[in-house]
């Protein structure tokens, strides 16, 4: 018996457990009933409110088992949210239990948040309603180091750290899936990609899903119905969170229970401050990585795919919003070298691809968008707060943020053809990566095919930070016409944390 690992064990009892070896337990669950031992044990680094909001959908999955939760603060109720309860509504609902965090004020999260949810979701299929079996570390490298029996880690913590943790998580054996981005550096980005490669883990990000109206559009275009594609256009409404222009003076203490060193991981050393944590960090050049990235990888990676879109952009040139202070009573310009714009504009430039001439690709936020074609202005509608847009020499293909419900404009008029609206699957999307991690294949959101967009969304961060139109060689990864822009496709790490 000592010799069955915790795979063999997780949510059986000590009778269940001895069963093993007189009847399998296929058979003693029932139909449809998954053995623990064909269950993906998972490791869950980042317990924040998008950590937690994503546990709540997982945990019900019985394809696999939360094994050990991660996080550098152990508790708190200061996070910030898009709602004020939602997180605790959540839990509520997946535990079926209405008063959970009754007592809670304010918006909870952290290591002991997620190991407490854990261990009572699993207790429910317990006779005595308790379960111990959910490991809770502060430090990822310590839970890659003790969790011998793990296969595989989500990743939920800010960009900054999503490279370092993938990269220590692949070269153990684990099979990695990830929120977006790969990295917000793309060095790290590259070197992510090239460990899933030589390490062969199964690997999936999360921005990828299935979107059927993407094949819509890329039948319209390859029968010509626009015409030559010249513009693809990409909008959104982010951010949604404050975007300041310069680093906080002030130096508050460090909250209790929270391991701002770990926080910080490979950025070099700074006081710690609220503003850089929490939802807020997306907007910090050396934490985040802009709306683009936020928002981005949600429509431009499934259309990458779809539409065969194989190379990264060759330039990129941004314009962004400006802001002014006042130096005693006389105006100056801003220069913010620390944080993303309020709002920009980013034109990417592309070489042919297998299927689709030379294009440029437009991306807009901050409540930036392009303006409404006289094609929706003759049908009295205005373009939606978020949206995509196809322009070619004969056309246009209006659609909206991630591509659905695509209108097919031309000569002005709309004429789109009828179509059957595909039944949405009620499969639970997250079995496109735990069946391709049970299988040692790559799934449809592999590493692998991230490449492209990646680097392309990465590329509009270096001109928003350079000011300069920017000209990419992807195969020696260098910003060939502005030598100084160079240095924003690296960061400058902290000790011990090189990559």
């Amino acid at each position: 018996m000592k010799k069955v690992n915790r795979r063999d064990f997780l949510g059986s009892a000590a009778t269940a457990s001895l069963a093993i070896t007189i009847v399998p337990r296929k058979v003693l669950g029932g139909p449809g009933f998954i053995p623990p031992s064909d269950k993906i044990t998972l490791g869950y680094i980042g317990c924040g409110t998008q950590g937690m909001r994503e546990m709540t959908a997982l945990i019900s999955n019985p394809a696999l088992q939360i094994v050990a939760v991660c996080d550098p603060n152990k508790f708190s109720t200061n996070y910030v949210d898009w709602s004020l309860n939602d997180i605790r509504d959540s839990i509520r609902k997946a535990l079926g239990d209405k008063t959970w965090g009754e007592n809670i004020t304010g918006i909870p999260g952290g290591r002991d948040i997620g190991q407490e949810f854990v261990q009572k979701y699993y207790g429910k299929s317990k006779d005595s309603g308790n379960y111990k079996g959910c490991a809770s570390y502060e430090d990822f490298r310590e839970l890659l180091e003790k969790e011998k029996d793990l296969n595989a880690i989500k990743i939920m913590t800010p960009d900054h750290l999503h490279a370092t943790v993938a990269i220590a998580s692949m070269k153990k054996g684990k099979h990695v899936v990830t929120h977006k981005p790969i990295a917000n550096r793309m060095y790290e980005a590259k070197l992510t990609i090239d460990t899933a490669k030589k390490t062969g883990m199964s690997t999936h990000l999360l921005a990828w899903t299935e979107k059927p109206d993407n094949e819509v559009i890329k039948k319209w275009l390859h029968d010509g119905s626009i015409g030559t594609l010249k513009e693809i256009h990409n909008w959104s409404n982010r951010p949604m969170w404050p975007q300041w222009q310069s680093n906080p003076t002030d130096t508050p203490p460090i909250p209790k229970d929270f391991n701002w060193d770990l926080w910080l991981g490979p950025v070099p050393d700074r006081p710690y401050h609220p503003n850089y944590t929490n939802a807020v960090f997306r907007g910090w050049y050396d934490f985040g990585a802009g709306s683009i990235a936020d928002m981005g990888h949600y429509s431009l990676f499934p259309l990458f795919r779809a539409l065969g879109i194989n190379s990264p952009a060759i330039s990129a040139e941004a314009h962004a919003t400006t802001t002014c202070g006042f130096q005693g009573n006389v105006a100056v310009s801003v220069k913010n070298e620390v944080a993303f714009p309020l709002s920009c504009i980013i034109r990417f430039k592309f070489n042919e691809q297998e299927q689709l001439p030379p294009f440029e690709l437009f991306w807009y936020d901050g409540g930036m968008k392009p303006i409404t074609p006289d094609e929706y202005n003759a049908s009295g509608k205005s373009l939606e707060r978020e949206g995509m847009m196809f322009v070619g020499d004969k056309g246009k293909i209006i659609a909206g943020f991630r591509g659905e419900n695509p209108q097919l404009f031309v000569q002005n008029k709309n004429v789109t053809p009828p179509r059957e609206t595909p039944a949405k699957s009620s499969e639970d999307p997250n079995n496109v990566w735990i069946n391709s991690f049970k299988n040692n294949t790559q799934s449809p959101g592999s590493f692998l095919y991230t490449g492209p967009v990646t680097e392309t969304i990465l590329l509009g961060a270096v001109a928003l930070r350079s000011g300069k139109k920017v000209e990419y060689d992807t195969a020696n990864m260098k910003i060939t016409n502005v030598p100084e822009a160079n240095k924003f496709l690296v960061r400058e790490y902290r000790k011990g944390w090189e990559l």
